[in-house]
């Protein structure tokens, strides 16, 4: 009964966790929208070229799910050291992405975020061409919703 509790518990926790980026989203600036969905194409673009198609996270294997979401924690935590914000936040939208595909319940908040990222403004665009240029990512890549995430919004 305790496991129960406690597994419901950490399950609340990472939908409030997505709900709280929604709502930041929703009451931030321009530039800070623009900057966030920058990074979450540069971050899409960078896992592309490792094999990696995020926009296809709903299609891979649950095991593989999981591992992405181990190794996108990890990488947010160093990058949050380094103080590395901009770059953090693009990968915890698609962790937040990542873990609505594992529990469904998440997706409602995860669904707003990606609605919120796409209307971003044009300065996203030149942002993101300006990340992948410097990281040596091919600079055509176009943000868009996950599977899934888009305007069929059939997850869950």
């Amino acid at each position: 009964m305790f496991k129960s509790w406690k597994e419901e518990k950490a399950k609340s926790s990472l939908i409030d966790e997505a709900q709280a980026l929604s709502s930041k989203l929703e009451a931030a600036k321009p530039h800070v929208l623009d900057s966030h969905a920058a990074a979450a194409q540069f971050w899409a673009a960078f896992f592309l070229a490792a094999g990696q198609n995020l926009n296809d996270l709903m299609e891979w294997k649950p095991a593989a799910v999981a591992g992405f979401v181990s190794t996108a924690q990890a990488r947010i935590a160093t990058l949050r050291k380094k103080r590395e914000y901009d770059s953090s936040d693009g990968l915890a939208i698609w962790l937040h992405t990542a873990r609505a595909v594992i529990e469904p319940r998440i997706a409602p908040p995860v669904r707003d975020i990606w609605r919120r990222i796409l209307n971003a403004g044009p300065n996203a665009e030149s942002m993101a061409r300006d990340l992948l240029h410097d990281a040596g990512l091919p600079v055509d890549q176009i943000l868009r919703a996950p599977k899934g995430f888009d305007d069929d919004m059939n997850v869950g």
